[in-house]
């Protein structure tokens, strides 16, 4: 028999939804869209998720534009000194 689960244990290994939203968006031709979203990004978490998402896909390096952002979004949040509460 298996030891019961914490509760808090089954929340923290849930995946997050929104890489797999923001690839629907660059899926259905919205890259406009998709980086908006990039830009407001929950985490590095969350753009490291997205990241291994358009590589499982082969869709990573089929939009510079939406490549800048992951980039830049990603050492924005990466900095120290720029810290956004939940």
């Amino acid at each position: 028999m298996a030891p019961p689960t914490h509760p808090w244990k089954i929340l923290l290994a849930r995946p997050s939804p929104w890489p797999d939203k923001v690839l629907a968006l660059l899926r259905a031709g919205n890259p406009a869209a998709a980086i908006a979203q990039i830009k407001v990004a929950p985490g590095v978490r969350e753009l490291r998720a997205l990241e291994k998402a358009l590589a499982a896909a082969k869709l990573a390096g089929r939009w510079r534009d939406v490549d800048i952002a992951i980039a830049e979004s990603l050492q924005a949040l990466s900095a120290p000194r720029l810290h956004r509460s939940p």
